[in-house]
């Protein structure tokens, strides 16, 4: 008997990678090597997805926004078989990411922001970095006018497309509270620009927790980090709170009518397999 091949093998596919924190060689965030933690991430992606049209690194990129913390992202990202979209989080500063990635796409505005088309879908990526000045301890996000204008523009268009918004900070609270202390401070703003697009799909970062809601209307996805994990904790006003957890990405298939995101734990030295027979006989053997 022969099978029609399922519709998703014509489905678009784009990997999202958020919150990567890459740090200066030696130095670990709760023990755990950034850097390792992504290459293993990108060598599951490059075998699981090859066919994925492009990955989106959603922002803090460099724990602490050094050219030399980007030029290894440069080092481990650069012969990846995709196009890489960068974004800009709270934790990176866009001068030193710029003397790196020099050909990066901007806004006449200088905020690394970027429009990405598939045949039914519009990817539009937003800089969410609050600053310059850059003020110390302050992790929150911002939209000046000129990049919520350049949304606006970036909105219209459409022509049938679903839009696709990515943000680094989200616009709403979650209930973990302290990551809500430090959100997109002007979140209502982002979302009235997203109001009048009922089909548009919000993506975040920044909380390193898989997470799924709609507020006003908008419906919003967020994914793991490759890096350490966020703690479900809806009382402690600590934004800092973090956990040992395998790295992860996102996988975000686009059939022609909407959108689906799949969050994707990267497990090294586990492999799970079973032919039919056994499947059958036992059930799926998840340890």
């Amino acid at each position: 008997m022969t099978h029609d091949p399922p519709a998703s093998a014509t489905w678009t596919k784009i990997l999202a990678v958020t919150d990567i924190h890459l740090t200066t060689p030696d130095e670990t965030i709760i023990g755990l090597d950034t850097t390792q933690r992504l290459k293993e991430t990108l060598a599951h992606a490059c075998m699981h997805h090859p066919d994925a049209e492009a990955m989106i690194l959603m922002g803090d990129l460099a724990h602490h926004g050094r050219a030399d913390q980007y030029a290894r992202l440069r080092a481990v990202t650069t012969n990846l078989s995709f196009p890489v979209i960068p974004m800009m989080g709270n934790h990176d500063r866009r001068d030193a990411f710029l003397s790196v990635f020099p050909d990066a796409p901007q806004t006449q505005s200088g905020h690394i922001q970027t429009v990405y088309e598939t045949e039914r879908h519009r990817i539009i990526t937003l800089d969410t970095l609050d600053g310059p000045p850059y003020h110390k301890g302050h992790h929150s996000g911002f939209l000046c006018e000129e990049r919520l204008a350049w949304l606006s523009q970036a909105l219209e268009g459409l022509n049938g497309r679903i839009p696709l918004v990515f943000a680094h900070h989200p616009p709403f609270d979650t209930g973990i509270v302290g990551m809500d202390l430090i959100k997109l401070r002007n979140g209502q703003a982002l979302l009235d620009t997203l109001s009048p697009h009922p089909d548009a799909h919000l993506f975040c970062g920044h909380i390193h927790r898989t997470i799924s809601g709609s507020t006003q209307g908008t419906s919003w996805t967020m994914f793991k980090s490759p890096a350490h994990q966020g703690v479900l904790d809806l009382s402690t006003p600590d934004s800092a709170l973090s956990v040992d957890e395998p790295p992860c990405y996102g996988v975000i298939l686009l059939p022609p009518d909407g959108v689906i995101a799949h969050t994707q734990g990267v497990y090294t030295d586990q492999v799970i397999t079973a032919d039919a027979h056994s499947l059958n006989a036992q059930g799926p053997q998840v340890e």
